[in-house]
């Protein structure tokens, strides 16, 4: 997949196979907690909830897991996170866009700051690198949700603004407005999306050699190690012989 989606695409792949499940079970549970607790708790009146909970059942999130998170924010909890986003500068000029979901501003900040500066990259202000992107919905089908033309067809039909389509599958961008709408329509044309989400679509890519490339990778690693880390994003154009490396 071209651009983003290529890059968007090997970081959901690698996440399911590195991270630890309780850790992203409990980044997954933190939103949907947090979702609940800012609008209703049932996810077809929420928007924002009914795509948590997509996002938590796309990763096999267990059901029970999923009710005890919107229990909690019924129960009081979630008051006490905030979202942050940071943004900075990884090796060889790389943006980087951080977006956090904390209880204590103080530790994150210092977290975050700390992961730049050790895996070669600089912490900058807010905005400093958000202009290279926009805010799109994305929606992931696997391969097997059809042919190019009819998962197109589908798409634009739901009101999509674009389709990227290749052997590993088919991603579908819309307005960041428009995502949970689209979503719908598409859940009863297609069935069940393997990945619905808000991202952070860059409007330039960088490049790197395949050294930066492995700092850049040990940078995001490092971020998303970290609790209160919901999701790293980055602006590079990933050559093809460097898939290999994220399994090395």
């Amino acid at each position: 997949m071209a651009g983003h989606s290529k890059w968007a695409n090997i970081q959901h792949r690698k996440g399911r196979q590195d991270a630890a499940r309780s850790k992203l079970f409990s980044k997954l549970s933190k939103e949907i907690t947090v979702a609940a607790k800012l609008g209703d708790p049932d996810p077809e009146k929420n928007p924002r909830l009914r795509l948590a909970v997509k996002d938590a059942k796309a990763n096999s999130v267990p059901k029970d897991v999923i009710a005890r998170a919107i229990s909690r924010s019924q129960a009081g909890e979630g008051d006490e996170f905030e979202e942050i986003r940071y943004e900075g500068y990884g090796p060889g000029g790389v943006a980087v866009i951080v977006e956090a979901l904390t209880d204590n501003r103080n530790r994150t900040a210092s977290t975050v700051r700390a992961c730049f500066d050790k895996h070669g990259g600089n912490l900058g202000e807010t905005g400093s690198v958000s202009f290279m992107f926009e805010r799109k919905g994305e929606i992931v089908y696997p391969a097997s949700a059809g042919e190019e033309d009819t998962v197109m067809m589908a798409a634009i039909e739901a009101g999509a603004e674009d389709i990227e389509s290749d052997e590993d599958g088919h991603v579908i961008l819309t307005a960041d407005a428009e995502l949970n709408d689209v979503s719908r329509a598409l859940d009863a044309d297609l069935g069940e999306a393997e990945s619905t989400k808000l991202i952070w679509k860059p409007t330039t890519v960088a490049e790197l050699d395949l050294e930066g490339f492995q700092k850049l990778v040990r940078l995001i690693d490092a971020l998303e190690n970290d609790d209160d880390i919901q999701r790293v994003t980055a602006n590079l154009e990933v050559p093809e012989e460097f898939m290999a490396q994220l399994s090395a």
